[in-house]
């Protein structure tokens, strides 16, 4: 008789037995190998305008039992470009995805082979024998026909559950392991947060006890269209969209596209962005719960204390900042910045972090765990490991760069015809939150004595915007006019060579760290913004 026809023989009370017999040493060799990783990835969730106010759930189990980064950012205000950069490592330019289609290397053939095979996941299971899963949002045209559909599993995922293009809560389709599976709009079985947790808790009751594993679980919440749960549609109904100095107000002295804006916004607009709001809130619960079954379930296995837990988001968001009705994009902190929580062996619970991270440090932080030499790699982020387990004399980044390629339409954009072409993401009232040339690169820096953010746009204006956040966090004076020249000069210089960095030479020192250089010479190289623009000849 074959093993499985042996077990299936067996009846109930033995098999329980034999997995009982099985529990002991599986406990042990648990105990002796290398720690799990889970990385919980949402779906432009802000932190600044009150993002994780409704996670009680997440900050009781992962911030207030770990570290909380308040100074998480990410290099491009748009998910795919930042979804390729937590897989790779690597800022935009040096990974080429650069907006959400496959004209800008999302998901395109070309990621898949060049990129896809170089991602921390794919490390994880090839040379450090991690088992690893996947279950959400990938990328936002993965899936796509053109780009082998949803039969194409990337390299590096033992378990894949992936969602076909972009967020939805309901009729979705998911990559099963390369197979098709359709899902409707019942609740009970298909609300796909609710999928997603379903499926993790799956595996946790199903994997190997003998390897260590990596899970990836990227939740639709709070992306679009913002349908919540039955049960948490009446939730947070005296909830506003928040008004900071920088609500529905003029964007004066900054691109043009942000003074395009009309000032003030219509009730209309601010009615749909506090309903958005709300929504964006109301999702967010079931990923609290997301949370929390997971886990409870690692503490039921045994195995949360031997489990790093990351929470983190790939882009912020913003609900009527300069008069902008609902979007990201733009290289505002409402945009780029992020929540990052982590707690796992050896981090003390309830800290905070000042330092300056990124999310192109999360792929060397994991393969820094698993064991891997990350000199062999070429990423352009930091492990963040040192900061986790508190190390003291942690030599650190001050700065990192931002940069983001604007979209518009050849022709002018159907709900606004008005305004001719290049613009994009328009609303009724014909304001528009993407543009051709609201294409833009930024040095964001952060020292003892600099709270500073630099960024040009690749215009004809070549426009250029410069805020202090000490003095200004809302980031409402553009103070690129007044400014000392010989700071301007630097940061222009630290953006030439941020803009042509890769690996260990986007880990230099910063424009006011002690051993920063700077030749005004090279202000006359051409490896400008201009020159470093994104284009087809960089795909």
């Amino acid at each position: 008789m074959s093993p499985a026809a042996l077990l299936r023989a067996l009846p109930l009370a033995a098999l329980l037995l034999l997995a009982l017999l099985l529990l002991g040493p599986a406990r042990a060799v648990r105990q002796a190998r290398r720690p799990n990783v889970v990385l919980i990835l949402t779906d432009d969730q802000d932190v600044c305008l009150g993002g994780m106010t409704p996670l009680k759930k997440t900050n009781a189990l992962i911030a207030q039992m770990g570290i909380t980064f308040v100074n998480a950012y990410v290099p491009s205000a748009l998910c795919c470009p930042s979804r390729a950069s937590i897989l790779t490592g690597k800022y935009p330019h040096n990974h080429h995805v650069v907006n959400n289609t496959l004209e800008g290397n999302c998901s395109s053939k070309l990621w898949q082979k060049i990129q896809e095979p170089y991602t921390f996941p794919a490390l994880l299971k090839a040379m450090c024998g991690y088992q690893t899963f996947f279950a959400g949002k990938y990328l936002n045209e993965y899936g796509a026909e053109d780009a082998g559909g949803v039969g194409h599993v990337p390299p590096g995922w033992s378990f894949w559950y992936a969602l076909e293009k972009n967020s939805k809560y309901y009729n979705y389709t998911l990559s099963v392991n390369g197979k098709a599976r359709r899902h409707g709009e019942n609740y009970s079985v298909d609300y796909l947060t609710d999928v997603l947790a379903n499926m993790s808790l799956d595996f946790l009751e199903y994997k190997s006890n003998f390897e260590p594993f990596f899970m990836m679980i990227a939740t639709p919440a709070p992306h679009s269209p913002w349908t919540p749960a039955p049960q948490y549609t009446k939730s947070f109904q005296n909830v506003s969209a928040p008004r900071n100095s920088n609500f529905n107000i003029h964007g004066k002295n900054k691109h043009w596209l942000i003074r395009q804006a009309k000032t003030p916004m219509s009730n209309s607009s601010i009615q749909f962005l506090d309903d958005a709001y709300r929504k964006r809130w109301q999702t967010l619960l079931s990923v609290d719960d997301l949370v929390e079954k997971l886990v409870k379930k690692l503490e039921v296995n045994g195995e949360l204390d031997n489990t790093y837990i990351f929470y983190t988001s790939d882009n912020g968001f913003h609900t009527g900042q300069f008069s902008l009705p609902i979007d990201k994009r733009q290289l505002y902190e409402f945009d780029i910045k992020v929540p990052l929580l982590v707690r796992g062996p050896g981090i003390k619970p309830n800290q905070t972090n000042k330092m300056l991270v990124a999310n192109i440090d999360l792929g060397p932080t994991i393969l820094d765990i698993a064991g891997y030499d990350l000199n062999k790699t070429q990423m352009d982020g930091m492990s963040l490991l040192p900061l986790l387990r508190g190390d003291k004399n942690v030599t650190w980044r001050s700065d990192f760069l931002v940069e983001y390629q604007g979209e518009g339409y050849n022709g002018s954009d159907p709900t606004c015809p008005g305004l001719g072409p290049g613009v994009t993401h328009c609303f009724p009232d014909c304001v528009c939150e993407d543009s051709y040339n609201n294409t833009y690169a930024c040095v964001r820096t952060l020292s003892a004595a600099w709270d500073l953010q630099y960024c040009e746009f690749d215009d004809r204006e070549v426009f250029v915007e410069v805020y202090n956040l000490t003095a200004d966090p809302h980031q409402i004076n553009n103070i690129a006019k007044t400014i000392d020249q010989e700071i301007l000069e630097k940061m222009n210089y630290r953006l030439m060579m941020l803009q042509s960095c890769s690996g260990a030479t986007c880990r230099t020192p910063g424009v006011f760290d002690p051993g920063y250089r700077f030749d005004p010479r090279l202000m006359f190289s051409n490896h400008g913004v201009r020159a470093r623009r994104f284009s087809a000849q960089f795909l």
